[in-house]
């Protein structure tokens, strides 16, 4: 499912691999999200759902005990969908499914019918064009990190020195799945991809190759 093709195999019952999860969605949480980018999260806020686990190791991270230290329970398919309505009812402008990669396939299958509100990828930008595929005409926003161009950076701070050479050809195929950004009458994003890089400090040539790209 990711750049990292670790090749574990996952059970319901035991996370393995590089993401350390089991074969079924495992939530740290969900509900009405304010504090994404404001065309995102506008004034009824994004339905986030958080998912537990990820391919990358980023010393920074804002959610390790999330990411890393496998906060969550895990839920049935059936549930997510469910989880994805009662955000829906809530008002949420969106479905917002943050770091999603690793649970692309039950994604999938909860998304099997249209939720009839925007669905977004939030995620590292750490995806294979592979799995990215697959999520095609489920997905209407792209929401990806660019963290690094520099290999030694994204190695050093992120453990994954081949970053750039998955995170560039999965933000081209973003784009090509969504086209330009559309938006709707109050300023709300209905479809496009938005990148997002953090800079670090004393890195600025970094930045300024992301930039480029």
């Amino acid at each position: 499912l990711c750049p990292r093709r670790c090749g574990a195999e996952r059970t319901e019952e035991v996370g393995r691999g590089i993401c350390r999860m089991p074969a079924v969605p495992k939530l740290a949480r969900a509900g009405l999200h304010m504090w994404e980018e404001p065309c995102i999260s506008g004034t009824k806020g994004s339905g986030a759902i958080f998912f537990s686990g990820c391919s990358l190791g980023c010393v920074f991270c804002q959610n390790g005990s999330i990411s890393h230290g496998g906060f969550g329970k895990t839920v049935s398919v059936a549930r997510l969908r469910e989880i994805m309505e009662e955000l829906k009812a809530q008002g949420a402008h969106n479905i917002n499914l943050v770091n999603p990669t690793h649970f692309a396939p039950w994604i999938k299958e909860a998304l099997a019918e249209p939720i009839g509100i925007p669905v977004v990828w939030n995620c590292g930008g750490y995806d294979r064009v592979e799995t990215l595929k697959e999520m095609e005409g489920k997905v209407d926003i792209y929401l990806p990190d660019l963290k690094y161009v520099d290999e030694e950076l994204s190695r050093k701070y992120s453990r994954a020195g081949d970053y750039f050479a998955y995170a560039a050809p999965a933000i081209l195929e973003m784009f090509r799945q969504t086209g330009p950004y559309e938006m709707d009458e109050s300023g709300m994003l209905r479809r496009g991809t938005v990148i997002r890089h953090l800079m670090l400090p004393g890195e600025l040539e970094n930045t300024r190759r992301v930039i480029d790209f």
